[in-house]
């Protein structure tokens, strides 16, 4: 993309204009309607400013660029000199080009005639590439006002925090004091880390000398601002507790280790506070202490993103960290057909800009003002470390040009995003698809515009790549010591908390809705629609085996006796050469990924609507979809989705309850639960092992074979033997309240 360059450095020798003989001097850059304003300096005849002004060239207005310098005025600004530029004559610049020194010119008044003072400038064409774009005053936002809204508009690259698991162990504490001393105490640990805290379960020991041996798992964020506050309570009353003592642990001191080898345990002095003279004055006195052992994580990964499309596998501690396999780039093209997403003097208006995730590198683009068909073209990269990795593409529009209150309060609105797995990309293609954007709204699911993007996966080395798939897909503590699934979800909402804490402070803010859209923090919440697309996706994945099933069924009723009588000599031959079983299923399943591969998919996949079942999904639906937790609408609606719940919940109660029915006459065959049941099936399992010890093995498969696939001549309407001697079998409904 070309852009005009005004780089303004510096004037000297500017005359006064004031009665006080001083000079206020400041920069106008024209071009057109483009008008673009230097700060201004308070008496000063020998300014310096170094602003650079960049002008898109698909927006150039005229030929003739105007630089003035004018004297600040309450009433009206005094011109003292001014500068022009034909744009014909102005130099191209290409990079890796050195910058475009800059030149002294002298000022002329309005007929082109020479007056005092002279201005430093730099005039060149070049592109967004240039070192001076990121920092430039741009055209594109010639409507932002303030230093924040400019701060807003421009591109940026973040890190997220390094986040780290911290494991606490808490083992006993020694010599409470507690306040009652005819009672046997009721004690519990609980510790806080920033808005995290948990307890322990109250200690089964009941005396001075509590045991626990209990752990507590916090996730914590790089530099450390605050320090771990344990505190030992007893419960000396339902809904009161008394503070025995506390410690505060700064974390910058607590060992870290790799693997799974025990980090030395700690005793801790538990301090008591003790108010004297109300509450003005406290002293602490020594009270216990507390025997734990505290770590630092390094050998997990902290998921902060749903396990589904997560962008980063590696373990905390950066020696553990592999080589990188590739590189991945992605080029932000533009977007065609946005909606408005808001309106401004009377008609629709949307000043978009993307974010991209992967990995722990976050990056921006810059905002360009007021346009449905935005052009960013801009180019990001990052080094890939696992090929089964997704990078996330967000598109929103920009709610905090003009700065003040009202700005920050306000929400950056979601255009839409799309997700990229790695592992879907050919190596060294270029791919350049546009992507629909998508979103979900409380009166159903809207189609926002298209996203042009240019994505591209290198790999340094295809075997490290193919080994990786060898490779467990999360580090090695995850599996030698295993975090529960509810541990998981607590601390995967920590992390996303902090991360967007974090994110959100920087300069200028990546802001909370931003990060939390992208992370998908809301999608383990119930929906009822992706409850149905959970349903019929599992039912897509049983299709195959029902297929096959009915397939079978047609071939036992010899529904096209050709296939049957074929299927009868292939069984034949496999019984007869059982070791061609598995050479069969492998060369069948070769031919077939062969026979797909004429129709593999081309590009990379994209939001589904159908999938998703958002286009089929009822309003209420959705709209408990987006409602608040806890509840935020009426009684009555709370009442009907509850019933809607409980339905859905019987039926669901109901085909378990029959799964445990089948599994319990499984067991009562040999229970004696009912003893003539179980006595045929012993007499019958005595008989069958007599019989299949003396006839050969391939003369039982062939029978049996047969008896299979016999002829409907031969067949009953009616169940078979041995399915009425199941269904007959007793279960444990009957003991049921």
């Amino acid at each position: 993309m070309q852009y005009l360059y005004v780089r303004v450095v510096k004037a000297k020798d500017l005359p006064a204009k004031d009665v006080t003989g001083s000079c206020d001097p400041y920069v106008e850059v024209k071009l057109g309607n483009y008008k673009g304003t230097t700060r201004h300096f308070e008496k000063k005849s020998n300014p310096e400013w170094n602003q650079v002004f960049a002008f898109s060239k698909d927006r150039l207005q005229s030929s003739v660029l105007e630089v003035t310098v004018k004297d600040k005025d309450l009433v009206k600004d005094d011109f003292i000199g001014r500068v022009l530029f034909d744009l014909n004559e102005v130099p191209k610049r290409v990079p890796p080009d050195s910058p475009l020194a800059p030149q002294w010119y002298r000022l002329e008044d309005r007929k082109s005639e020479k007056v005092k003072g002279e201005l430093m400038l730099a005039v060149w064409m070049g592109t967004q590439a240039d070192e001076a774009f990121p920092e430039a005053w741009n055209s594109d936002a010639s409507g932002v006002t303030g230093a924040d809204g400019l701060a807003n508009i421009r591109s940026k690259v973040y890190l997220s925090p390094k986040l780290w698991y911290l494991r606490v162990n808490v083992i006993e504490a020694q010599d409470l004091q507690p306040s009652d001393k005819g009672r046997f105490p009721d004690v519990f640990v609980k510790a806080i880390l920033g808005n995290q805290a948990l307890r322990t379960r109250i200690s089964q020991s009941r005396n001075i000398n509590p045991l626990w041996n209990e752990d507590l798992m916090f996730v914590a964020a790089e530099p450390f601002e605050e320090p771990l506050i344990l505190s030992v309570e007893d419960r000396v009353a339902p809904n009161k507790d008394e503070v025995l003592g506390r410690c505060a642990i700064p974390l910058q001191y607590v060992d870290r280790r790799l693997d799974h080898k025990p980090v030395n345990t700690r005793w801790y002095n538990l301090e008591k506070y003790v108010v004297v003279e109300g509450d003005k004055k406290k002293e602490t006195k020594f009270a216990s202490r507390i025997h734990m052992r505290i770590c630092l994580e390094g050998g997990y990964h902290v998921l902060d993103e749903s396990t589904h499309y997560s962008s980063d596998l590696r373990p905390t501690a950066k020696q553990l960290w592999k080589t990188a396999i590739g590189v991945l780039e992605v080029g932000i093209l533009n977007a065609q057909g946005l909606m408005p997403m808001k309106t401004k003097d009377g008609r629709g208006t949307t000043d978009a800009y993307c974010v991209a995730k992967y990995g722990q590198k976050w990056v921006r683009t810059r905002t360009i003002i007021d346009s449905f068909t935005p052009k960013w073209n801009e180019q990001y990269t990052w080094e890939v470390f696992d090929p089964c990795t997704v990078i996330t593409i967000g598109v929103f529009d920009n709610c905090h040009l003009h700065g003040g209150d009202k700005a920050a309060q306000s929400r950056d609105a979601r255009i839409g995003k799309v997700r990229i797995r790695l592992s879907t990309l050919e190596t060294d293609r270029v791919y350049t698809h546009s992507y629909p954007l998508l979103v979900l709204h409380p009166n159903g699911v809207k189609k926002m515009g298209e996203i042009h993007l240019a994505v591209r996966f290198t790999c340094s080395s295809l075997l490290n790549m193919m080994h990786m798939y060898s490779h467990p897909l999360l580090p090695k503590m995850h599996y030698i010591h295993p975090l529960t699934v509810s541990q998981l979800d607590s601390l995967r909402h920590q992390a996303t908390q902090i991360v967007s804490m974090r994110l959100s402070r920087a300069e200028p803010p990546l802001r909370k809705e931003v990060v939390e859209y992208m992370l998908d923090v809301g999608s383990h919440m119930w929906s009822m629609r992706r409850s149905k697309a959970n349903f019929f996706r599992i039912m897509g994945v049983l299709g195959g085996l029902i297929a096959v099933g009915k397939w079978f069924d047609q071939i036992c009723h010899w529904k096209n006796p050709i296939t049957t009588v074929l299927i009868h000599i292939l069984f034949i031959i496999l019984v007869m050469y059982p070791e061609l079983i598995l050479p069969t299923i492998f060369l069948y399943l070769f031919l077939i990924g062969v026979w797909y591969y004429r129709w593999r998919p081309r590009h990379p996949p994209h939001m589904d609507t159908r999938l998703s079942h958002a286009d089929s999904a009822h309003p209420d639906e959705l709209d408990e979809e987006f409602d608040t937790f806890p509840t935020s609408r009426p009684s009555d609606i709370i009442r009907m989705r509850y019933d809607r719940l409980r339905s859905i919940a019987g039926r669901i109660q109901t085909v378990v309850g029959d799964l445990a029915t089948q599994g319990e006459r499984l067991q009562s065959l040999l229970s004696w639960r009912d003893p003539r049941a179980t006595a045929l099936f012993v007499i019958f399992c005595l008989v069958a092992a007599i019989v299949l010890y003396v006839t050969p093995f391939q003369v039982v498969a062939l029978l049996t074979g047969f008896y299979v696939l016999r002829h409907p001549r031969f067949r009953h309407k009616l169940p078979s033997v041995p399915l009425n001697f199941f269904r007959r079998l007793p279960a444990r409904t009957d003991c049921m309240l």
